[in-house]
């Protein structure tokens, strides 16, 4: 019943043992995985991925951190994508103010235009808000997409529940197993959890036991076991509302 709403399973990470590491998370309970891809160039892997291993949906979009790379035609083709594939969301878009040398006006320009897509075919959205939470919640205003998810959230409680207002849930991962991420388990333990949905972003953001190794959709039980001890929650029960967290802002899973 766990479901991963953001793993990159496609990744070149993974390339060696995508089949065991697959078999890995299924073995561990993990009946549904998010596989949001990041440039146009990746689509065709991300959905020979989704393909080929049971449990993995799709997502489509063009990632902050790759619009440099991007060509001005990549818009028009995610929208054939988007009307051929039907894909769970549009993602993995947003803003990064964090990376100095990407450009923000151009970071700003295709998320804009993802998130008409998004509204043209009314389909959720997979967010990336790094730095950028206001500007990004700014556009979100404008455009009244389908709601979605914010992942790997790391906002303030006020900026929560500006998303929570807009229809979005918040992602939960590695970054809320350690001690020292205080404000991410105070929002973890006090945030209602109807808005709350779990991730591993694997390959990325290792949870604490894994000391930044490469992280793997299989550890998402014990991510959700510290998310139900924060919550003073049984664990069946944290896994069970948060996966119907997630198909109520993805309806497609």
């Amino acid at each position: 019943m766990l479901i991963d709403t953001h793993c990159h399973l496609d990744a070149a990470e993974f390339d060696a043992d995508r089949e065991a590491v697959h078999a890995a998370a299924r073995a561990a309970g993990v009946e549904t995985i998010v596989v949001p891809a990041v440039e146009v160039s990746a689509f065709a892997r991300t959905r020979e991925t989704v393909s080929r291993y049971p449990g993995c949906v799709a997502a489509y979009g063009i990632h902050p951190l790759y619009v440099m790379q991007a060509a001005d035609n990549d818009l028009a083709a995610l929208r054939q994508w988007l009307l051929a594939e039907r894909p769970v969301a549009v993602g993995e878009i947003g803003l990064d103010l964090y990376v100095a040398d990407i450009d923000p006006a151009r970071q700003e320009h295709f998320f804009v235009e993802q998130l008409r897509l998004a509204r043209d075919f009314d389909l959720p959205v997979l967010l990336h808000v790094r730095r950028a939470v206001d500007a990004v919640l700014k556009q979100l205003r404008r455009f009244k997409v389908r709601g979605g998810i914010a992942h790997a959230f790391n906002g303030s409680r006020q900026q929560a529940d500006e998303f929570i207002k807009l229809g979005f849930a918040l992602g939960f991962g590695g970054a809320m197993t350690y001690d020292g991420s205080t404000r991410i388990r105070e929002l973890a333990r006090h945030l209602p959890l109807e808005a709350i949905v779990l991730e591993t972003d694997a390959p990325d953001i290792p949870p604490a036991w894994l000391n930044g190794s490469r992280n793997t959709p299989a550890e998402l039980p014990r991510i959700a076991a510290v998310l139900a001890e924060l919550r003073e929650l049984p664990v069946a029960e944290l896994v069970q509302r948060t996966a119907a967290n997630a198909r109520a802002v993805l309806p497609g899973i």
